[in-house]
């Protein structure tokens, strides 16, 4: 495994986050993100099964295509993903794209 360092720009800040995080080695990244901030609602789910930056886009992207999603960030180290939306989000929903992008929901931590 190497260690990588990526910066993460968050779309609905503006901010970007260096992190560094241990790949996988099926990609040449290692990211994660600070939650965004300013939106309606905010979700943190438990995800198993992420290790790398391939990882955090294959789950980014899937969320993304829920409708009224706004930011996605995603920590390694923990398996949380923080989702920020403009509309409520429901668990199937959610479960069913990290399912999609190949890893299994946990449960909502928040």
């Amino acid at each position: 495994m190497s260690e990588t360092t990526v910066t993460v720009e968050s779309p609905a800040t503006g901010t970007a986050t260096e992190t560094a995080a241990s790949c996988c080695g099926s990609c040449d990244t290692g990211a994660t993100g600070a939650p965004a901030t300013g939106t309606a609602g905010r979700a943190v789910f438990q995800v198993k099964g992420m290790t790398c930056g391939h990882c955090v886009t294959s789950v980014t992207a899937e969320l993304r295509k829920i409708d009224g999603i706004t930011d996605v960030a995603v920590d390694l180290a923990t398996g949380e993903v923080t989702v920020d939306s403009t509309l409520p989000l429901a668990d199937e929903a959610v479960a069913a794209a990290i399912d999609e992008a190949g890893y299994d929901l946990v449960g909502r931590l928040g």
